[in-house]
């Protein structure tokens, strides 16, 4: 199984959380797609192809899918952390790349950025489930000594 106790409680709080987010976003109106989309759109302008309502289905399908992958047990670590990587790289791109998000440095956020900003959290959740190590139990050998 791809669930160990270690990361129950990363993969179970960032799993909620994102299908409560998806969750949420099932109901958003035309006129919120479109200002998600096009803040996607400054990271990854192909999404500006998509009509605005299937852009935010999409969204909310892919978070609700992603927090479910997190949180079943039979979903190996890694691939759930890959997932959340990549999700939680997009968000960064997002948050950097939008006008008006972050400081004239281009890391620190602005106020208005801040609440992106945070999303940070969800790729570096992601790199550590990927970097996840198995413990390896090492086995001494003893020698027996010789009958003389």
């Amino acid at each position: 199984m791809g669930f160990s106790p270690s990361h129950a409680v990363l993969r179970l709080v960032t799993g909620a959380y994102l299908i409560n987010s998806g969750v949420s976003k099932l109901s958003l109106d035309e006129e919120r797609a479109a200002a998600l989309q096009g803040m996607a759109a400054n990271a990854i302008p192909q999404v500006k192809q998509l009509p605005a309502a299937t852009f935010g289905k999409a969204l909310a399908a892919g978070e609700i899918a992603l927090g479910g992958a997190l949180v079943l047990p039979i979903v190996p670590t890694k691939l759930a952390g890959l997932g959340l990587t990549a999700f939680g790289t997009a968000l960064v791109a997002v948050y950097a790349k939008t006008p008006g998000l972050t400081e004239a440095d281009g890391i620190r956020p602005t106020q208005a950025g801040v609440a992106m900003a945070k999303d940070t959290w969800l790729a570096a959740i992601g790199v550590a489930l990927v970097l996840n190590r198995k413990r390896r139990t090492v086995v001494k050998t003893v020698k027996k000594p010789k009958a003389s």
